[in-house]
């Protein structure tokens, strides 16, 4: 190099370490610090954390908007989404800016009073990582601390973004390389880090919550949920115990037990608590035969913030064989337990009890059904809170089909539930949807590609028969249920048509939001669950709102888009509410506003006309339906019907072209759009059996259409 080559080399170098200097240290909006944090803004101008506070109970001060007035909030401004996917965040607003990711972990600040974007940021995931996803490609939300934005990515990186306008401070990458692993989740910051888990408990993977250091990027702790290989060290004593509770060599498959969305902290106690998914894979003969509580999956753990040094752990699933994650949020919470005010965690979980536990020490205090049904459990030991499980619910040794009330989606999913210290009641989204469960053979192995949960999913589809269909559409249902955690019994209960409803929120003026699967936002009387005012969302609603104020003006704000797993995975189930699409929004409300929406486009009604099946193919269609269901039912639907966001191979082009249909799931010549190639999972021979399944089942849906028209037409 030349001298003068050297002196430039080393100016640009300069250059560019200063930038990244001056970057480093954040922007100048989001000023958020640890003490701005623990403090939560008092008066509820401020929204700083994904739960609002860092409790996690979801409860504005904010009385402007009350049930005096609610009937006069009309929308003050809306922003369009250009991910057309499922939309699951709470924004975060400071000061008067608004932070929110969408579907594809993409970043967008707004003005909050106007609505006026000042910048937005895409991380650029690789579509194809859909294979790795089992729930749309969604994310719940952003973290704020110091001049930072922190977004976790859908392919498993940590961003930390300048607040003022979205530029790159660091991006790590916190899934091992080349991982089925990703993230959905919102980090939260605790103590000058970042905590942050990840999802892929249906994959061969280890879970974890793990904390980064939030100017740097740099690693600080690890705290593993299930035991790694045992020829290794324990990175814990917590795994050597929990290790007596797995067989040998279930480490092999993973074990699950990730860390895909709760995680609260409570400087009351000074601890993080945070809820761990399903084992894996769910059949309990694929972790190696051996039957165990399998720690620690499905389970609440308490950890210190600093170290990630182990406290306290509850499982509330032991045995977890039906998907029932523990991974919903968490509220930290003072209660009159026995007549003494006691600090407490509660938390509603998939498998349908709601539990009071300790705060400080993990006892637990109470656990009541707030699902209407449940089949796996008879109930709980009234002193550990340890299931009483039904032997007919132990699929894997009675060789029988099992069907679990709650089944995988959950009594309660990830959507948020609210708690108010006013009227002392817990406002729980919840589900009623039932699961059927078959354990596969015996001599199963895991696949390269997909879901990889132990079961034979093939003769569970649902059938093409409507008796079947409308008896299994009458017992799917949501409600929103005002649950009193004292009495453990519900106060009051509104009914929802089908599950899958948004979050909640609650408010000092006595009103309780929430959206609907149907397309609706509404707000109800928090003491007695009256509706007072909707809003038409034209979009199914499955994110949590939330409620700010801006020079003295509360607003309230939810995103909307119609998605997740219950428009993937449930088939003809997906439209229990009605039918929906994914229009995907930013709405913010206030009293005496007249925003109006732009009419919705028009439906384009589909017409089944799939080439004719011919009847020597039958025994090709019949081997085509297990690959079908355990493979591509999570994304094309069960019984090969879709929602509204994955296409329908009903009606696919390719279905009458054999070679377009090998190039497609065969060669994955459409990987950019997510359909990547399944030749290392399947033969030609086997996906062609898919393609007949999937013809036939065209052609029993098409026949049971015309049939209902000649119905009606008498």
């Amino acid at each position: 190099m030349t001298s003068r080559g050297f002196l430039l080399g080393s100016a640009m170098i300069a250059a560019i370490s200063i930038l990244s200097g001056c970057s480093e240290k954040g922007g100048k909006l989001a000023n958020v610090d640890d003490e701005r944090l623990v403090a939560g803004s008092p008066d509820g101008a401020d929204w700083l954390s994904y739960g609002r506070t860092m409790d996690e109970q979801r409860f504005s001060p904010l009385t402007q908007v009350s049930d005096q007035n609610v009937g006069q909030l009309g929308l003050a401004w809306s922003s369009d989404m250009d991910t057309a996917r499922g939309q699951e965040a709470t924004p975060i607003v400071v000061d008067g800016v608004m932070y929110v990711s969408t579907a594809w972990s993409m970043v967008k600040a707004y003005d909050a009073a106007t609505g006026k974007k000042m910048w937005e940021y895409d991380p650029q995931v690789p579509r194809a990582k859909l294979v790795d996803v089992c729930c749309d490609a969604v994310n719940r939300g952003v973290a704020v601390y110091k001049g930072r934005v922190y977004v976790a990515t859908l392919d498993g990186r940590l961003v930390a973004l300048n607040a003022d306008n979205g530029k790159v401070l660091w991006d790590k990458l916190t899934i091992p390389k080349g991982s089925p692993m990703s993230i959905t989740g919102a980090p939260r910051i605790v103590k000058g880090k970042v905590l942050i888990g990840a999802a892929g408990a249906e994959y061969i993977v280890r879970g974890y919550l793990a904390a980064f250091d939030a100017e740097t990027g740099k690693e600080a702790w690890r705290f593993y949920t299930v035991p790694g290989d045992p020829s290794k060290p324990f990175e814990g004593k917590h795994l050597e115990a929990a290790s007596k509770t797995w067989a040998p060599d279930a480490w092999k498959n993973g074990g699950g037990g990730t860390v895909w969305d709760s995680i609260t902290y409570d400087p009351k106690t000074d601890l993080v608590y945070f809820g761990t998914a399903n084992a894996e894979p769910w059949n309990p003969n694929a972790r190696g035969g051996k039957a165990g509580d399998s720690l620690y999956t499905a389970s609440i753990v308490a950890i210190r913030p600093d170290t990630g040094e182990y406290v306290w752990h509850f499982q509330q699933t032991p045995e977890d064989r039906w998907d029932y994650d523990s991974t919903q949020q968490i509220i930290a919470a003072d209660l009159p337990i026995n007549g003494k005010s006691t600090r407490v965690v509660m938390h509603a979980p998939k498998n349908g009890f709601f539990y009071v536990l300790d705060a400080k020490t993990g006892k637990f205090l109470s656990g009541k059904p707030f699902a209407k049904t449940i089949t796996w459990a008879k109930g709980l030991d009234p002193v550990t809170g340890k299931p009483i499980i039904n032997p007919e619910a132990r699929y894997e040794l009675t060789g029988k089909p099992f069907i679990g009330l709650p089944g995988a989606v959950g009594a309660h999913s990830w959507q948020p539930m609210s708690y108010s210290p006013k009227t002392g009641l817990v406002y729980i989204p919840a589900n009623e949807v039932a699961q059927p469960y078959f354990a596969a053979p015996k001599d199963w192995k895991p696949g390269k590609v997909g879901f990889q949960i132990g079961l034979d999913t093939g003769k569970l589809g649902m059938p093409a028969d409507p008796a079947v269909r409308a008896a299994a559409a009458a017992a799917t249902t949501g409600s929103l249920v005002a649950w009193d955690p004292v009495a453990g019994k519900p106060r009051w209960t509104v009914e929802h048509p089908g599950p899958s409803n948004g979050g909640t929120l609650v408010t000092a003026g006595n009103l309780v939001f929430q959206g609907t699967a149907g397309g609706e936002f509404r707000a109800y009387t928090a003491d007695t669950g009256k509706q007072l005012w909707s809003f038409a969302t034209q979009t199914g609603v499955i994110a949590a709102p939330m409620t700010y104020a801006v020079k003295g003006q509360q607003y309230v704000a939810i995103l909307v888009g119609w998605g997740g797993v219950f428009d993937v995975a449930p088939g003809i189930l997906a439209g229990k509410s009605g039918s929906v699409r994914n229009i995907s929004r930013m709405l913010v409300f206030k009293v005496g506003a007249k925003g109006q929406l732009p009419p919705p486009p028009a439906d384009a009604k589909r017409v089944l006309d799939p080439p004719p099946f011919i009847a020597s193919k039958a025994s090709a269609a019949d081997a085509g339906a297990s690959p079908y269901q355990n493979s591509c039912s999570v994304c094309h639907g069960d019984a090969a019907i879709a929602g509204g966001l994955n296409p329908d191979l009903r009606h696919s082009a390719s279905l009458g072209n054999e070679k377009l249909w090998q190039q497609i799931v065969h060669d994955g010549i459409l990987s950019a759009n997510g359909m990547v190639a399944w030749k290392g999972e399947y033969t030609p021979a086997q996906i062609e059996n898919i393609r007949q399944y999937v013809i036939r089942r065209a052609n029993e849906d098409k026949a049971l259409e015309a049939k209902s028209k000649k119905v009606a037409m008498r």
